[in-house]
């Protein structure tokens, strides 16, 4: 049996890294609010782990500085884009020892092709003395949320596409799991959120938030446009004897006409803080931080705009990667 281990996120940190908006040409009018917005997010649970503000070049870096203050570190490490959830190596235990795994990246499918991003996950792994192995298969952070005891969360819309891993079966990719990161059981949802260009990241959709226990948005209303995708989740988690707990949906957002994949579900789990994203228009706001409140009581849980994160594709979860507590 593996000694391989990935700690659920609710486990000790030893730091965080955070993806810090670097390029203007990707982000334009929205560069500097996504600045903000990263900076507060780094500003909410600095107090509680080593914040690691990843910029991609000099001039970006001393703006990181400014904005973060005492309460992040900044680094310079060229790469393309800020989700370092699907970019960074995956810290785990491995016996009494940490080891950082870097996967292959293909740009989501080839999507997004940006100078860095296949590398990335290397040079941050050799930042951390740990041992590291490297991956042989395409495979991104976000496409999975484990509970600390075996259980990982997955989609077949990402998982299985034939954009990642042609040719490779359920069968294959669970073993790939289980040996590169230790899963024993395996719960496949079926879709992602409606327009999620990451083909169906989980951490948009369900997140454990205890041993066996998972998280699952409940449609906002009938418009919106995730509803039969939420019902598709809870009723497979239930069916595989997790038990689901209900958290509230933001219901339909759109920009010029067109839906977006805002979540609430991407929040980020720290030490001592639990930061969830909101955004512009989304409804059940306080209801669905008081959730969080109830099921993370010894953290600060806050709510923190996102809106121009999302611009970019995705949220909190999304640009952060944790190191756990050695």
């Amino acid at each position: 049996m593996s000694n391989i281990h990935q700690p659920a996120e609710w486990a000790p940190h030893a730091a965080v890294w955070i993806g810090f908006p670097s390029h203007p040409d990707l982000w334009e009018d929205n560069l500097e609010p996504a600045r903000a917005e990263v900076a507060a997010f780094a500003r909410a649970i600095g107090a509680g782990e080593r914040v690691i503000l990843v910029a991609a070049d000099e001039e970006s870096a001393k703006a990181a500085r400014a904005l973060a203050g005492d309460l992040a570190d900044v680094i310079v490490q060229t790469f393309g884009d800020i989700w370092l959830r699907d970019t960074a190596p995956i810290i785990v235990r491995e016996g009494s020892s940490l080891v950082a795994v870097d996967f292959g990246f293909n740009f989501w499918g080839g999507k997004y092709e940006l100078p860095g991003d296949q590398t990335i996950g290397a040079r941050l792994a050799a930042t951390t003395g740990f041992a590291i192995r490297t991956a042989d298969w395409i495979f991104e952070g976000g496409a999975i949320d484990g509970d600390g005891a075996g259980l990982m969360v997955t989609t077949e819309q990402c998982l299985l596409n034939p954009n990642r891993n042609p040719g490779m079966s359920k069968a294959e990719i669970e073993a790939r799991l289980g040996a590169d990161l230790g899963f024993t059981r395996f719960l496949w949802l079926g879709d992602g959120l409606a327009n999620d260009h990451t083909d169906g990241h989980v951490d948009n959709l369900a997140r454990f938030v205890g041993e066996n226990r998972l998280l699952v948005p409940v449609a906002a209303d009938a418009n919106d446009p995730n509803a039969a995708i939420f019902a598709d989740a809870a009723d497979r988690a239930r069916a595989a004897g997790i038990e689901v707990v209900e958290f509230p949906s933001p219901g339909l957002i759109e920009w010029d006409d067109e839906v977006v994949p805002a979540s609430y579900m991407n929040f980020y789990i720290g030490n001592r803080s639990v930061v969830m994203p909101t955004y512009e228009g989304g409804r059940n706001r306080e209801a669905a931080l008081d959730v969080l409140r109830g099921l993370f009581p010894g953290r600060d849980v806050v709510g923190l705009s996102a809106d121009a994160i999302l611009s970019g594709g995705g949220s909190f979860h999304c640009i952060s990667q944790q190191i756990p507590e050695a």
